[in-house]
């Protein structure tokens, strides 16, 4: 007699799963075994349909299933100004651009109605999990909560004043609040965000390092962005960038250093001896001319690397599968080495790393019994994608957002086919025409 089949909440068959973990891993005919929120088991799916009774079956004969897509750096409420003042340069594009459109429209419904429209954009490609910056970040953390989205919410800190805060100490006051009341909710996490080096002072930097010490949270921080950034602070502090979060004590494995693109041999040491992360946003760092990261030269002194998209007024777009393959290529481009980030690789760079710099590998960023169910399913197949040979190569070279049909986000069906399960595509849309008609006429 056989034993009687063990229920669970869904079943997952598809053509091929990729978990990431082990490396280069493909598995044809398996299934992911859901319940709880959790991974139960991955498994051939003949093995699964003779083993587990689910309430929802879903058979995806032409997907791939891989781990939810994890952005490792954001500004999600910025794609209320996607495309508002492009082809510029950094500063002119902050100064006179950015910064002034910020201070007249920056508010928690602003914030609010932006990461609405993110959290869309991201889950229809596949992202399950965000790191943001921004102002107002319990707006973006509502926002991520009604989407059913992971995100780990930035406790901004920058000097100068904003609607949403007086100054420094204010920002950190108000972030520190926001962690202590919603500290509890499973899909949310926290990160310090100091803007940059050249908008926070010593004294604050400093606060930040004790806090995210006794806090054990991470510090997400734009870092050697510019060649400008380094001058200016030569000028100002007579070191580097780098040196001088090192002599703040803000070095160690909890800073995410996002672009990290100017650096010097003996600080890609300096990262690498402290256990230091990057994240790479290889769109955002071409459209703003800021230079090419050393992504392979990053790696191979065991430094880990994840992607981000920055925010769509530098994208423009928060499309993790573009950063990817982009990435591949540049890393390729600027060694002058065919086999540098081959694809898997590349993966890993938009799943497992990112979720490691966050502190979050252990829950999320691949496909392995006991993590999150954080899935995202992709359909190789049609005529821009046939034949497919390789399905990791796939992945990253010839498939797009536009691909993904069906997200989970711990165990939750968040897209279903291409469409939203939790938020009403028309009325973000309509509130992103409300934000741009209300820009524009300022």
């Amino acid at each position: 007699m056989n034993p009687p089949l063990q229920a669970v909440d869904t079943v997952i068959e598809a053509r091929w799963v990729i978990p990431v973990e082990p490396a280069r891993s493909v598995l044809p005919g398996h299934a992911v075994v859901v319940d709880g929120g959790r991974i139960v088991a991955v498994l051939p799916a003949a093995e699964a349909r003779a083993k587990y009774s689910s309430r929802r079956h879903v058979a995806l004969t032409e997907h791939a299933l891989i781990p939810g897509l994890v952005n490792l750096h954001t500004h999600a409420a910025m794609t209320l100004m996607r495309g508002l003042a492009d082809d510029l340069t950094l500063m002119d594009w902050l100064n006179h651009h950015i910064w002034p459109a910020e201070i007249r429209h920056v508010s928690d419904e602003f914030v609010y109605d932006g990461t609405r429209l993110a959290c869309a954009e991201m889950l229809r490609g596949g992202v399950t999990c965000f790191n943001d910056m921004y102002f107002f970040p319990r707006a973006t953390a509502r926002a991520a909560l009604e989407a059913r989205m992971r995100a780990v919410v930035g406790l901004i800190v920058i000097e100068f004043p904003s609607p949403y805060a007086a100054d420094a100490q204010d920002y950190l006051s108000k972030g520190l609040a926001l962690r202590d009341e919603l500290r509890n909710e499973p899909l949310l996490g926290y990160c310090f965000a100091p803007h940059a080096p050249y908008t926070v002072s010593d004294k604050s930097l400093r606060q930040v390092a004790t806090y995210a010490g006794e806090l054990e949270l991470p510090v997400h921080m734009h870092i050697h962005e510019t060649r400008d950034e380094i001058e200016q602070s030569l000028k100002s502090h007579g070191v580097r960038p780098l040196a001088r979060l090192g002599e703040l004590g803000l070095l160690g494995p909890g800073l995410i250093a996002v672009h990290a693109i100017h650096l010097e041999r003996n600080e890609i040491d300096l990262l690498a001896q402290h256990g230091c992360h990057v994240a790479h946003c290889p769109s955002s760092n071409l459209k703003l001319a800021s230079g090419f990261a050393h992504v392979g030269t990053l790696l191979a002194k065991g430094i880990n690397v994840g992607l981000g998209t920055d925010g769509a007024a530098s994208n423009n777009r928060l499309d993790m599968f573009s950063e990817i393959r982009l990435a591949a290529l540049l890393a390729k481009g600027v060694s002058s080495d065919a086999t540098a980030l081959p694809a898997w690789q590349a993966l890993e760079l938009a799943t497992v790393r990112p979720a490691r710099a966050l502190g979050l590998d252990d829950r999320i960023g691949t496909l392995q019994p006991g993590k999150c169910a954080d899935i995202a399913a992709v359909r190789l197949a049609g005529v821009d994608l046939a034949p497919c040979y390789d399905p990791l190569s796939h992945l990253v070279y010839a498939a797009g957002r536009e691909h993904v049909s069906h997200v989970w986000v711990n165990g939750e069906l968040v897209v279903d086919n291409g469409n939203l399960t939790t938020m009403d595509a028309r009325e973000v849309e309509a509130r992103a025409a409300f934000w741009h008609d209300r820009i524009k006429s300022a």
